[in-house]
């Protein structure tokens, strides 16, 4: 039986999420320059079989939620195989994935069947003007085709994560709401994180803004989701089929609840999404390490998670060093 895994400030870590590639094929521009970044070479990238062995250390210390995310993790070849394998693991509760939507009308059937039942797709628009601006692609439509395809199928749920971004898409805010009314989204709206420039800042919209304008539109209730413990506040309007979600990791951060780590693609372990702190496993998978040495490792990097994020200071600055696609969000 698996460990329960509690850190030094008494949370319980049961969330892996694993990149599996840096590669992604929008260029988003929250995200990454229009040129794109450097990318990792083939030899720094973890294979699935380091993959695998890491996915299991973690579940017997206590994981057993999985989500496989990117870059794009829907470029990166086999990814199939993984996930498939990932599920045959008995500890892992809940497999599920995080994709620009751009490959998920052909990817979506072969998803479900290898594991995955849970879907985020990013979606900051419903405009596939807007869209073509905010991803530097015109190929909204591929993406809504993927969500249409992911609900016929039966996944479920199938979150909308929407980046919420004063002067870009505010304007929206309604009906991307109004979707709930008629698909049984999760709409998840998060704020946006200012890092750098004063620019940055100025796109910054609180989700207490959001939530003032979702209440004039009708009466929201607190709602209740299976699998959720994660940093959403969950509301519903009344008579809809889906969800309305408030992600605030600047207004309301959700450290006192923070149940994840990351692995980076190329095997970087980091504890909070905005710490600069890294642990290098993928050298340890490849020196063959004993199973315990790893376990210590991981252990000794949880020891050390911090017990909330500091985005003032310049060290807790996710933007500086590595961006979010070479995170894995």
């Amino acid at each position: 039986m698996p460990s329960c895994l509690v850190d030094n400030h008494h949370r319980r870590i049961d969330y892996l999420r694993l990149s599996i590639t840096d590669r992604c094929n929008l260029r988003c521009i929250y995200c990454m320059p229009e040129d794109g970044m450097p990318k990792l070479s083939h030899d720094e990238i973890m294979t699935y079989e380091e993959m695998l062995r890491l996915v299991e250390l973690a579940t017997q210390m206590g994981i057993s939620k999985i989500r496989v995310t990117g870059g794009e993790p829907l470029v990166r070849k086999g990814v199939l195989y993984l996930c498939r394998k990932i599920a045959e693991f008995e500890s892992v509760k809940s497999l599920s994935i995080t994709t620009n939507g751009l490959l998920l009308a052909d990817y979506a059937e072969g998803l479900l069947a290898a594991g995955i039942k849970r879907i985020n797709v990013s979606l900051d628009t419903l405009k596939p003007e807007k869209y073509a601006r905010i991803t530097r692609r015109d190929c909204y439509h591929k993406v809504w085709h993927g969500l249409e395809r992911a609900l016929a199928l039966g996944f479920q749920p199938v979150k909308l994560n929407v980046v919420v971004m004063k002067g870009w898409n505010d304007d929206e805010i309604e009906d991307l709401a109004r979707l709930t009314y008629r698909y049984p989204f999760h709409v998840r709206f998060i704020e946006f994180m200012p890092f750098s420039s004063v620019d940055q800042a100025s796109k910054y919209l609180s989700s207490d803004d959001v939530l003032q304008r979702l209440v004039k539109m009708a009466p929201l209730v607190p709602a209740k989701v299976n699998n959720g413990n994660g940093p959403a506040r969950h509301y519903k309007f009344p008579g809809a089929v889906g969800k309305i979600g408030l992600i605030s990791p600047i207004s309301h951060h959700f450290c006192p609840t923070c149940n994840r780590l990351r692995v980076t693609a190329d095997g970087k372990l980091r504890t909070c999404l905005f710490s600069r702190e890294e642990t290098d496993l993928r050298d340890l998978l490849r020196r063959r390490a004993a199973d315990e040495d790893i376990v210590a490792v991981i252990r000794r990097a949880i020891d050390r998670k911090p017990e909330r994020h500091t985005l003032e200071s310049e060290v807790f600055r996710k933007c500086i060093g590595r961006p979010m696609v070479a995170i894995g969000g």
